[in-house]
């Protein structure tokens, strides 16, 4: 097998050796039939010499020619069409040049298209916040403000009560402080206003402030802020190149985030105009118990401060420097319209006697308002006040504060204090065994004026207690009843 194996491979090799020999001789007859041998001769003075050229020689020859001439026709072709090959040669230098400078400024379209959606949604951001803050500090000052309104209300509805305690323990009330006036507690916003263009509408020459004109002035009065917001738009971007870019998307969600936010303070912005409306509500429920017409009182009040006047602006031409809600706008105007006269209204509910005279256990009514049977003549008489029986020599006490304008004896009454609250409301108290008062004095709501007594036309030690309102004498429990319903 061995030996079988070996002489295979044996043959194998002689047969690539003769393969390869038939071939060397087939290239070999080709060079001498293509290239035969051949010889030059060369004649010279009679001598001849020849060259003789191998097969092998000329394959050389030929070889080295056609190298040769390649190269000749490769330089003329260069010489011939050099101007061409280099014309080929940068015109595809432009087109690269070109391609990539389009390249560059789709990258540069690109870049500024990003830059720009993002500089509109700061500027967006920007705006909602600053809406925002603008509507912060405005919320602030409204409620401030109210707090003050209420502290105002609070104190004057604790120091009636603890004149009323003064009064059942026998201690001299003291005189009130002043209340500050209508429209000296601002909102402190400092929002400017700017009034939007409109036809001046005719305006009549004279008339009465009214309600409605109330609530333009509270809102006017915000106008006189100085001007600390600007307002700037921001443009609208495409859904395709937020949706391209996913900075952007987070940005405008936080913009929407700020946005809603907002929102909630123009809901609180209206919360807090309703609940400054149910305070007016509540006051003028109170006049309205007593008799009196709040919308005369208030612009009693109102007039008594001096002169108002001016053109008839409707709110809805108000605009607030760096807000652009419209309902937020409207909300606050009327909210600080509203404080307005709720401060006015509290300035002249001061006025307003709720309280009595006298109080305590060793005092009785004895007496009321209205038609009744004359002690003396037994005959039906009319009684214009309120009698409350007490021991002689109890204190009696201004049921408002007001300045005295009659402490002397006073006909039937005998010796009678009279005092003037102001807004066309006086009290009368008769019957007094002595008077500690003078005409011209001020008096505060619970001050001792005089001395429970039986002068005059009397039966017995009482104080007769009169209110009188536009010179028309009043129900003193009205008064009282409106008192009990502001104290529970």
């Amino acid at each position: 097998m061995r030996a079988v194996g070996v002489g295979a491979r044996k043959d194998g090799q002689k047969g690539s050796d003769e393969m390869a020999e038939t071939l060397l001789e087939r290239a070999w007859s080709w060079l001498h039939e293509t290239f035969p041998e051949r010889q030059i001769y060369i004649r010279s003075d009679g001598r001849v010499q020849f060259f003789t050229f191998s097969p092998v020689l000329q394959a050389m020859l030929a070889g080295l020619g056609l190298i040769f001439l390649g190269w000749v026709a490769f330089a003329t072709v260069n010489v011939i069409f050099k101007d061409r090959i280099i014309a080929a040669k940068e015109h595809h230098s432009q087109q690269m040049q070109s391609t990539y400078e389009n390249r560059i400024a789709d990258l540069q379209g690109s870049y500024d298209e990003v830059n720009t959606a993002l500089v509109t949604a700061e500027d967006r951001f920007k705006s909602v916040a600053d809406e925002l803050q603008a509507k912060q500090n405005i919320i602030i000052g409204v409620l401030k403000t109210k707090q003050q309104v209420d502290a105002t209300l609070s104190r004057q509805d604790s120091t009636r009560q603890t004149n009323l305690d003064t009064v059942e323990s026998g201690k001299p009330g003291d005189a009130l402080e002043a209340a500050p006036p209508p429209g000296a507690v601002q909102s402190g916003t400092g929002s400017d206003f700017t009034v939007n263009p409109e036809p001046v509408k005719p305006q009549p020459r004279g008339a009465k402030p009214t309600k409605a004109s109330m609530m333009d002035w509270g809102g006017t009065m915000g106008r006189l802020a100085g001007a600390l917001f600007g307002r700037r738009p921001a443009g609208e971007l495409s859904p395709e190149i937020i949706a391209r870019h996913p900075v952007l998307k987070q940005l405008m969600a936080q913009t929407e985030r700020v946005r809603h936010l907002s929102t909630t303070q123009t809901t609180l912005m209206a919360q807090t105009q309703g609940q400054v409306e149910e305070g007016i509500n509540h006051i003028r429920t109170v006049l309205r118990r007593t008799g009196i017409n709040p919308d005369q009182f208030a612009e009693r009040v109102a007039s008594a401060e001096g002169g108002v006047g001016g053109p008839e602006i409707p709110l809805s031409a108000i605009s607030i420097e760096g807000i652009s809600d419209v309902a937020f706008q409207q909300a606050y105007l009327k909210s600080s319209a509203a404080l307005s006269e709720m401060t006015q209204l509290l300035h002249g509910m001061k006025r307003v006697p709720l309280i009595t005279p006298v109080s305590g256990t060793s005092f009785e009514r004895t007496s009321g308002f209205g038609a009744r049977a004359d002690p003396f003549t037994g005959r039906y008489a009319f009684h214009p006040g309120i009698d409350w029986a007490g021991p002689t020599g109890a204190l009696v006490r201004s049921t408002a504060p007001g300045v005295v304008v009659w402490a002397d004896v006073k006909g039937t009454y005998g010796k009678t204090v009279e005092v003037n609250h102001g807004y066309g409301i006086h009290t009368r108290y008769a019957h007094l065994s002595s008077i500690l008062v003078h005409v011209g004095a001020r008096v505060g709501e619970g001050a001792a004026i005089g001395k429970l007594g039986s002068t005059g036309r009397s039966t017995g030690p009482h104080v007769h207690y009169e209110v009188w309102y536009d010179d028309v004498v009043r129900n003193p429990r009205n008064f009282i009843e409106a008192g009990r319903y502001v104290f529970q």
